[in-house]
Parts: C-alpha cells; sequence; structure tokens
C-alpha cells in the first residue's frame, strides 16, 4: 500500500512542483512503483513530466467532479518510469463545484484509496494556498513535506502550514504527520540563508531534512524541456540533491 505525502506550502515560488516532479523520477530509480497527482490548476508538473495539458482527455478534475475511477485518468509515462495523474485549468472549476460535494474534504481520498494498493508512493502537487484543493490533499496523505526557502517570510508561512495541518489531523486525519521540512534553492554562501537553516534545525530538529537543494540552473532548465533533472542533466548537483533526498526518505520508511 502506498504511501500518500502531500508537497505542501501556502508560499509559492519555494520549489514544491520541482520538488514533486524531480522527487517521484528519483524515487522511480530506486524500482519503486511512483504516482505523481498533480493538483495545481497550473498544471506545472503535468507540464515537468512532458504531459501537454491542453490536450489531456481525462485529468485530475474528472476525478474530483465526475466520479471517474482515478485509474481512468492515470497515465503511465514509459520514458520516466512512474505514472501522473494529470491537471489543467479546468482544476479551478473543480474548487467550485466541490464545495456541494458530500463530505467534499475527502474525495480525492476516496479516489485514490481505490488505487493505493498500486504504488509504492504517490506524490501530491499541491496548489499555493490553503483551499479546498490542499484540504483534500491533506486529508488523503499520512506525511507533508513541506518545500522552504531560507528566509523571514518563509518561517512565518510555515507555522501558519503546521497550524493547518494541526487542524487536519484533529478534524478529518488523524494519521497525517509532518514528513519533513526540506529546504530548497539554498545557498550556503548566504548569511541568511545560514541562520534561518540553523533555526529550523534547532527548532524541528529530525524532521529537518539533511539533504539540501541547491539553487542550481539545471534545475531551472529542466522543466522546459518537459523531463525531470536526473534525465536532463544526471550529473548536475540538482540531480544529486534529489536521489539523496529520495534516499533519505526511504530511511526514513524503514
Amino acid at each position: 500500500m502506498a504511501k500518500i505525502l502531500a508537497i505542501a506550502n501556502q508560499k509559492g515560488g519555494v520549489g514544491k512542483t520541482t520538488t514533486a516532479v524531480n522527487l517521484v523520477a528519483a524515487l522511480a530509480r530506486t524500482k519503486r512503483r511512483v504516482l505523481l497527482v498533480d493538483l495545481d490548476p497550473q498544471g506545472n508538473a503535468t507540464m515537468g513530466v512532458g504531459v501537454d495539458k491542453e490536450t489531456v482527455e481525462n485529468s485530475v478534475t474528472n476525478v474530483l467532479l465526475d466520479d471517474m475511477p482515478a485509474r481512468q485518468a492515470i497515465q503511465k509515462l514509459d520514458d520516466h518510469g512512474f505514472w501522473v495523474l494529470p491537471a489543467n485549468a479546468d482544476l479551478t472549476a473543480a474548487e467550485v463545484g466541490l464545495v456541494d460535494a458530500i463530505a467534499r474534504e475527502q474525495v480525492l481520498n476516496r479516489a485514490l484509496s481505490l488505487v493505493k494498493d498500486d504504488f509504492d508512493f504517490i506524490l501530491i502537487d499541491c496548489p499555493p494556498a490553503l483551499n479546498l484543493l490542499t484540504l483534500n490533499a491533506l486529508a488523503s496523505a499520512d506525511g507533508v513535506l513541506v518545500p522552504m526557502q531560507c528566509e523571514y517570510y518563509a518561517m512565518e508561512g510555515l507555522a501558519a502550514l503546521l497550524d493547518t495541518i494541526e487542524k487536519i489531523r484533529a478534524a478529518l486525519n488523524g494519521r497525517l504527520q509532518v514528513e519533513g521540512i526540506l529546504r530548497t534553492m539554498y545557498d550556503p554562501r548566504n548569511n541568511l540563508s545560514n541562520d534561518v537553516s540553523e533555526q529550523l534545525v534547532a527548532h524541528f530538529g529530525d524532521k529537518v531534512f539533511r539533504t539540501q537543494i541547491p539553487r542550481n540552473v539545471r534545475l531551472a532548465e529542466a522543466p522546459s524541456h518537459g523531463i525531470p533533472i536526473i534525465e536532463y542533466d544526471s550529473a548536475s548537483k540538482g540531480a544529486h540533491a534529489y536521489l539523496a533526498l529520495a534516499g533519505e526518505l526511504l530511511r526514513r520508511a524503514a
């Protein structure tokens, strides 16, 4: 049965989609069966794995609004070695449509429960907001992986997210845990980055992943080619970092 991780942070531009795409690819390299669920109406994770969001016939929107079985919308990406449940701009309508749904926060959970046995990991790329789509992700997940830049505004956003996670655990999903905090776009030459990083470790201890994702040009270029970094440039620092993160995640899960 799959371990389900929501990759979430209500602040945009912190590396959520980069992490979702490249961690899925890195886990697939370890021969795990991995599903990427794109829950962001921007569809960037979908595009980042080479799927044209404009021509997708069945998407996560159909699963959420039309009772389509998730298995019918999931695509196997043979070139990458993993699966994707794609998204596009139609997902914007899903949040409105979910408002009137019965147990509206649990729609995704019900859908994924029917495919959990098919995978070892399911990673959900959440939108940059604490909205109904994100609540569906958190209600489905075993853990939350929080990417964040090492800056002070990010610390404030982290506090709000952790408060939301506590409320979700109490009201909707008692198994939900913080899987870990991932330092992204990390520059060890920056005093502020080092200062915030030290504060994170002091406060959250082993909840902070030892792996740090560096600022890396090749990592930024890969999405425009529709392939994960380990395929675009396997020798890059970004590729090495996400492979290291996959290894750390597997050790935690063991």
